[in-house]
């Protein structure tokens, strides 16, 4: 059964590269609509832009769609991974930006947001995107690969020179509310130096210790420290999940990530569609629907941090 919001939401914040002020509305839409961003500063005939593969644009540092007249919405990735594991599927998002607001850096806020507003069920089958052999691209040393699982699972390996992360590793079933309690909190991170780097370059310019784990020297700048000891890898796969869901819909699957990024997941992605004997799209049993991401969670499921 598909599912939209109870009722509209409103989100305020600021851009992460703009630092300017974003408004953002999540409306509630019909069965069958899907996720739209709607850009209410553009004329009306070309602020749509859908949630669908084809509407991605290969970027790094963030998860970016673009419509047939070129209008884009840009750093949509904890946003989409709030909708993917709150397990709604029909949205309007409106947004005066051409970027979604960062807020603290995770997802967390979009999901107590998403949460307080409710979610309602609709009388139309779900489907979902099944994996149904495995599909891996690479570039350089960093690899992400999909490949056949009863349900969504998400696992991620980084490797930093920076001591304060270093290696990491992490694998989670994304059922039961296991992104809620396991994920949703975990920040974007960076090094210092990236941020001079990014600001001095016009990008960044709403990046502060309080929408991003900042590191430096073996040392985490940003007040009250991780809010887990392996709080970046956690990221990287909220991240995956964000951008997963540009599928337009759930996925049964597992993802493996190396050192993979947005552009990866996103190459990823198109790969997996590109080849039909490597995918069906089907709707589920009961059993099958219960073992989604966003069926039976609550707010008890987040994290005291969040």
């Amino acid at each position: 059964m598909q599912n939209t919001l109870a009722r509209h939401c409103s989100v305020t914040g600021t851009g992460l590269h703009s630092g300017k002020p974003v408004r953002m509305r999540l409306v509630p839409a019909g069965a069958d609509t899907g996720l739209i961003f709607r850009r209410m500063d553009c004329p009306a005939d070309i602020r749509d832009i859908p949630v669908r593969p084809e509407n991605w644009v290969e970027a790094s540092l963030c998860t970016v769609l673009q419509n047939a007249a070129g209008v884009r919405i840009s750093t949509i990735e904890h946003l989409m991974a709030a909708l993917h594991g709150c397990g709604v599927h029909n949205l309007i998002i409106e947004i005066d930006s051409a970027e979604v607001p960062i807020l603290d850096g995770s997802a967390a806020p979009f999901v107590r947001k998403i949460m307080a507003a409710g979610v309602r069920p609709l009388d139309a089958p779900l489907k979902v995107l099944r994996v149904l052999k495995p599909v891996a691209v690479e570039k350089g040393d960093a690899r992400a690969r999909l490949s056949p699982a009863p349900q969504l699972e998400l696992a991620f390996e980084i490797d930093f020179a920076e001591p304060a992360i270093g290696h990491q590793r992490q694998s989670l079933r994304m059922s039961n509310g296991a992104f809620l309690r396991e994920l949703s909190d975990c920040r974007t991170f960076c090094q210092r130096r990236d941020v001079e780097q990014m600001q001095a370059a016009g990008l960044a310019l709403g990046g502060t210790l309080d929408n991003a784990v900042v590191f430096h020297d073996g040392a985490v700048l940003s007040p009250g420290g991780l809010r887990r000891a392996d709080e970046p890898v956690r990221h990287k796969m909220l991240d995956a999940m964000g951008d997963l869901y540009v599928a337009g819909m759930p996925i049964l699957g597992r993802y493996e990530g190396v050192r993979a990024g947005h552009a990866l997941t996103g190459r990823l992605l198109q790969a997996l569609l590109a080849d039909p004997s490597a995918h069906e799209i089907v709707t589920l049993d009961e059993a099958a629907r219960k073992r989604l991401p966003g069926a039976g969670i609550s707010l008890a499921d987040l994290p005291l941090s969040a």
